[in-house]
């Protein structure tokens, strides 16, 4: 396991970024997920909440997306709630940042017209399955070109009955992509 971030194989700009949000030393779930994601592998990630597992799978997303700046959204991380969508995306922002890297949230409870502007030159869209699927059917984001999907708290959209929902998003994102699933309490 490593002990340092700059073991991981994770840029320069975003070691910078690390240091000056304080990030000293990688969490265990970091230190197993990093680097086999940067590798293009499928991760699955069990960790407590708090524990890091938001970085854990960021960065290696802003760190792939970087090397190509391609237009449109590439890059999908489905929560189940507003809440970690939100904190999700405060992490995005950070860490994309350096590297030109935008991303939006897409959440119920707020208008859709800001959210579709920022579906328009946002690389990575971080959303909730029903407000994503709102978006789909009004033809607002195609997902088409993702290449990496993040299912986060995965068991937590199942038992809250998004299987439906999963289904339809999942039956739009190629088949050929990188999947990472991430959760605190995975049984089974």
């Amino acid at each position: 396991m490593s002990s340092t971030f700059e073991s991981l194989g994770l840029s320069s700009a975003t070691l910078t970024t690390l240091k000056q949000a304080g990030y000293e030393k990688p969490t265990p779930i970091q230190a197993q997920t990093i680097t086999p994601a940067l590798e293009g592998k499928d991760v699955i990630g069990c960790a407590a909440t708090g524990t890091g597992k938001t970085a854990a799978f960021l960065l290696p997303i802003i760190e792939r997306l970087s090397k190509q700046q391609k237009k449109g959204v590439r890059a999908l991380i489905l929560a189940p709630t507003r809440e970690l969508a939100l904190q999700i995306h405060e992490h995005a922002v950070r860490f994309g940042k350096p590297h030109h890297i935008k991303s939006v949230a897409i959440i119920g409870g707020v208008g859709m017209g800001a959210q579709k502007d920022g579906l328009s030159f946002s690389q990575v869209c971080i959303a909730t399955p029903g407000r994503l699927l709102d978006h789909m059917n009004e033809g607002n984001v195609s997902l088409a070109r993702i290449e990496v999907l993040v299912l986060d708290e995965a068991d937590r959209m199942l038992d809250m009955g998004f299987k439906p929902q999963l289904t339809r998003i999942l039956a739009k994102v190629p088949r050929e992509r990188q999947t990472l699933l991430f959760s605190a309490t995975m049984a089974g």
